[in-house]
């Protein structure tokens, strides 16, 4: 089961913003469209925190069997500690509303 690492709502200029909760820590995040992508490799969005550092970056992907749009987080940051986290964002258990979405943590084997 897919653990939630907070929630994010769709912003109208683009992105999303919301709160990334790791275990006592909770931080405001912003997800910002990447105005500078100049291939693949580079993410569709930033990431940043309110404390004003860069904490990731996400992409656009779709489903190998949905076919669906969906968004793949990569948070790389010194307080997150050696290894990188991997999440989704995905439909919020619970939530009607599309705009907000749950992080939810992907973790690799």
């Amino acid at each position: 089961m897919a653990q939630s690492l907070g929630t994010v709502t769709k912003r109208e200029q683009g992105g999303f913003e919301g709160t990334l909760s790791l275990m006592a820590h909770k931080t405001r995040i912003t997800i910002v469209p990447n105005e500078a992508k100049e291939n693949d490799r580079q993410p569709d969005y930033r990431i940043y925190s309110a404390q004003g550092g860069e904490i990731g970056g996400a992409w656009k992907r779709t489903g190998k069997t949905s076919q669906k749009p969906y968004v793949s987080l990569t948070f790389a940051h010194p307080d997150f500690g050696p290894q990188k986290l991997y999440a989704n964002l995905g439909r919020a258990a619970g939530q009607g509303d599309e705009n907000i979405l749950a992080i939810l943590w992907n973790p690799q084997s």
